[in-house]
Order: C-alpha cells, then sequence, then structure tokens
C-alpha cells in the first residue's frame, strides 16, 4: 500500500518522512493552523505572499539547523531564551536583505517581517524538533515546514489577487470589463479565503481517508 509518509523497517520516520509531513499531513497552517498572522495580513498579493513565505523559510531552515547543534550545550534553563536570541538574529539578517532586495516588498510586508521573530511555527519547531533531533533531521523538517508555510500564503494570495483585483503578480488577466471583488483584498478577505482553503483541504482529506477506507475494506 502505497503512502504520502514512508516508514522506516524499524518503525521510525525516515528522512523523506521529516520533509514531507509539513507540505501535507502536519502542514503548519491548515493542519495545524499556526502562524495565521501574517497568513492573514500580507496575502493581498501573491507576490507578498511568495516574500513573506521565503522569508520565513529562511529563517525556519536556519533556526532549526543552528538549534539542533547547539541542543546539547544550551542549559535547559534558559533553552526557550537562547532560541529567541537565535531566531531574533536570524530574523534581522532577513529584514536586511529583504530590504537590499526590494524596498517596496519591504514596505508592503512592513512589520510582519520582524514579527518572525515570535511565529509560533518557527518557535514550537526549535522547541518540538530541532531542540530534539539532529542537524540534518531538523533541516529536512525547517525545510518541509517553510515549504508548506509558503505554498499555503501562495494559495490565499493568488485566489484573492486573482479575484480580487483581476490580476496575478500585477499583470492584468481579466480585462476592464472585470468586476473586482474589492473584499478580497480588504482584512476580512484574508479571513473568507482562509476558510475557504481550511473547508476545500479537510473535505480532501476525508476523502482520501474514505477511499484509503473503501480499498481495505475490499
Amino acid at each position: 500500500m502505497s503512502t504520502l509518509v514512508q516508514i522506516g523497517k524499524s518503525g521510525e520516520p525516515t528522512a523523506t518522512d521529516d520533509f514531507l509531513k509539513g507540505l501535507w499531513r502536519d502542514n503548519p497552517v491548515l493542519v495545524q493552523v499556526l502562524g495565521t498572522c501574517p497568513t492573514l495580513a500580507v496575502t493581498n498579493t501573491a507576490r507578498n505572499a511568495i516574500a513573506m513565505g521565503l522569508a520565513t523559510l529562511v529563517v525556519l531552515v536556519a533556526s532549526n539547523a543552528l538549534i539542533a547543534s547547539i541542543r546539547k550545550i544550551v542549559p535547559k534553563q534558559v533553552r526557550i531564551a537562547s532560541y529567541i536570541l537565535v531566531i531574533a538574529s536570524l530574523v534581522t539578517i532577513v529584514d536586511y536583505g529583504i530590504q537590499a532586495i526590494s524596498l517596496e516588498v519591504h514596505k508592503a510586508l512592513g512589520a510582519f517581517i520582524a514579527l518572525i521573530v515570535v511565529n509560533c511555527i518557527i518557535l514550537g519547531r526549535a522547541e518540538a524538533f530541532a531542540s530534539k533531533n539532529t542537524v540534518v533531521r531538523s533541516l529536512l523538517d525547517g525545510l518541509g515546514m517553510g515549504f508548506g508555510f509558503c505554498i499555503t500564503l501562495l494559495l490565499l494570495g493568488v485566489v484573492r489577487e486573482v479575484l480580487g483585483s483581476g490580476a496575478l503578480f500585477g499583470v492584468e488577466l481579466f480585462g476592464p470589463r472585470f468586476q473586482d471583488w474589492v473584499i478580497l483584498v480588504l482584512p476580512s478577505g484574508g479571513f473568507f479565503t482562509f476558510a475557504a482553503w481550511l473547508l476545500f483541504f479537510n473535505w480532501w482529506k476525508q476523502r482520501r481517508a474514505a477511499r484509503a477506507a473503501g480499498g481495505g475494506a475490499r
């Protein structure tokens, strides 16, 4: 029986599982419902969604690797403070990097770049995974969770920009007669779009589970 998640002969998760779980089974936004603040706030355009997703991905991968490498030398009493210091340092580097690459994108993301420091996905993976596993496994976990977060933001950004302004990455799609769904580019539109994707994602999971159960019964 083929499954998305591969398990080794010993029953332990494989390297493939460490990466793939963040894309689907344990997606940080659609399953764990974490990081919803930037998910709702910066996905009014696909470009902003990709920029925030990639910034979070870089911080998540780097922080996971660094925390996994120092996990045995950091006293338990100060581990959370140490993790936050590592994450804050990386966010500062990413912030200056985005500012150097594109001032326009930096202004569009605004304070949400700095708020990556308190993104519960990053601190949660540091505490729940990187602090207990090797550097390689932590890198794969960060990549999977980061790409899962990035893909989710892009899904929201595409829907909101296409329907809300009739464009994608700033390119007009439907011509002057298209009536924009202006509500989708407003803050409330983030909630509506997020709810729609959550509904679709859960429907798809239930459908797959029902098919698997039906196949097993036969």
